[in-house]
């Protein structure tokens, strides 16, 4: 038996359009799981299914607001009914806002926490009957290197991924009986449209991340796969309530 193996296996991927999440959702499809993408924009979650289905896999697209608890349990209920059954879950849809603390309004705070953690909360708790239901299942979620470190530029960003690795904790502890792992994995600097426009955003970051990562380089999507396909498969079953690192070292480098 392969204990990386997702043949028949359905897997869910918020954000999977693009960046991260179309990085894992390769990794997944390559490894058999069909795959749900889940995400704003219909236009590149329509190109983001034909490059998945190309992998000999099924995908279907579904469209959602991260930040509406009834538009997450009508997409957690659709992916359920059309695809048979729910696996895998990446929780991965996420945004930033950069600006110093003291600028940050009330309203870019909120939009940040409910895209990247309240989102999270929402999706795994509409999964979870379907996954209990199937006899277990496998939720993945995105963290980030400021789940560990702070960022001037990063508060509400840093809140919500640090909020993550708890929430991850908690959701591990509370669904093990129902043979549920739930793991964070944090990933370092990656090339991703958000990391480009961090470039742009903050001086000299480009650099700075170069030196301090001992790998010598930014991640890349394809990056990913390697975890997304280990903390969804048989190989991880006892692990549960991680939060592992894909950065290259940074987080332990000085």
């Amino acid at each position: 038996m392969n204990p990386f193996d997702l043949s028949g296996k359905v897997a869910l991927v918020t954000g999977g359009n693009g960046g991260i999440g179309l990085g894992m959702a390769r990794g997944l499809a390559e490894a058999g799981a069909s795959i749900a993408v889940a995400a704003r924009n219909a236009t590149k979650s329509a190109s983001a299914v034909e490059e998945l289905k190309s992998l000999g896999v099924a995908a279907e697209a579904f469209e959602f607001d991260a930040t509406s608890g009834s538009s997450i349990k009508t997409m957690v209920a659709e992916v359920a009914k059309r695809m048979q059954r729910i696996d895998i879950l990446v929780n991965n849809a996420g945004t930033n806002i950069r600006k110093p603390v003291e600028e940050l309004a009330d309203d870019e705070w909120h939009q940040v926490i409910d895209t990247n953690l309240s989102s999270a909360f929402m999706c795994s708790k509409a999964a979870y009957p379907v996954m209990r239901d199937g006899g277990g299942g496998k939720i993945l979620n995105n963290g980030s290197m400021l789940s560990i470190f702070g960022s001037p530029w990063g508060s509400a960003y840093a809140a919500s991924k640090g909020g993550m690795v708890q929430l991850t904790k908690s959701m591990a502890t509370a669904w093990a009986k129902d043979n549920i792992q739930v793991n964070c994995f944090l990933p370092g600097w990656i090339n991703t449209d958000l990391t480009i426009q961090a470039r742009k955003d903050v001086p000299d970051l480009h650099d700075k991340i170069l030196g301090r990562t001992p790998a010598g380089r930014w991640g890349d999507i394809e990056d990913m796969a390697g975890i997304a396909v280990f903390l969804a498969s048989p190989a991880s079953d006892f692990i549960t309530g991680t939060a592992i690192p894909v950065d290259g070292g940074f987080s332990i480098a000085v």
